[in-house]
């Protein structure tokens, strides 16, 4: 389980999207992931089905790699569709048993929630998979640029936040191997209920967090030693320039927001159920 997440990682190949300006698939991203909360339809989810495997199409990332991201949250998506199946009252009722009723809209609104919940996995997943880190801070760091004139450091918080993903990956794989040293010792992380494989996990805390912070202490004696000092009077090997792909890109996103304004505020109502 812990080998299958890959939020943080960056997969390297050849296509048009890792070829995209940082930027780009940093506000593609943010707008795909507002499109889902602004839509509530069938229509409207098939549309953004079909803008997202675009995207992983023209990604060249395999679609393997990218659904091995969805194992770790099965359990999240089992509990948003059981609260929502069971808990949304209103519309026809289709099954009840005991104090369990199952509605209409209930089914209609537990089925949206998995999906937009993939969704949002997959589309935040292949923005990571596409840019690398080094490509996600300068994003971000061009992006939140307007915010220094109100004295915020936004050169530290990007390298903050590009840290953090990076050392993602690192810690999972740290967490594998102790967790393996530990089992070659007779633990056992399987066996029992939940609370038990809870508990079982709790040795393992101590060793993580020793090797995050001494990771962490090694960084910043590294970037000491290299005398760094923040980003103020700091240039770019590589700035960021858009070219016509990257106008491209946004003008396709603006052409699926306006697609999807239209469908959730025109269509008939009788067709945004099954």
């Amino acid at each position: 389980m812990i080998r299958d997440i890959t939020i943080g990682q960056y997969y390297p190949a050849e296509s048009r999207i890792h070829r995209l300006d940082p930027r780009v698939k940093i506000v593609c991203t943010l707008l795909f992931l507002v499109s889902l909360f602004i839509q509530n339809s069938l229509p409207g989810y098939v549309i953004a089905t079909i803008y997202l495997a675009c995207v992983i199409r023209l990604s060249r990332v395999p679609l393997k790699y990218i659904l091995k991201g969805l194992k770790p949250v099965v359990i999240l998506l089992l509990f948003t569709v059981v609260m929502n199946l069971f808990l949304t009252d209103g519309g026809e009722i289709l099954v009840q048993f005991g104090i369990f009723t199952i509605t209409e809209n209930g089914l209609r609104t537990s089925v949206f929630m998995a999906v937009r919940l993939m969704y949002l996995v997959t589309g935040s997943s292949i923005m990571t998979f596409t840019t690398s880190p080094n490509g996600l801070t300068d994003g971000m760091e061009k992006l939140l640029h307007p915010l220094n004139r109100f004295n915020v450091p936004v050169h530290e918080v990007a390298m903050m936040m590009s840290i953090a993903l990076r050392f993602i990956p690192i810690l999972l794989e740290e967490t594998d191997k102790i967790m393996k040293s530990q089992q070659a010792r007779g633990a056992d992380f399987e066996s029992g209920n939940i609370i038990q494989r809870a508990k079982a996990m709790v040795p393992i805390l101590v060793p993580l967090f020793v090797s995050a912070f001494r990771r962490a202490n090694d960084l910043a004696m590294a970037m000491e030693s290299r005398c760094y000092h923040g980003g103020e009077g700091r240039t770019k090997m590589k700035p960021l320039h858009y070219h016509g792909r990257d106008r491209a890109a946004y003008f396709i996103t603006l052409i699926y927001l306006v697609i999807m304004f239209a469908v959730g505020r025109f269509l008939p109502f009788k067709l945004w159920i099954f």
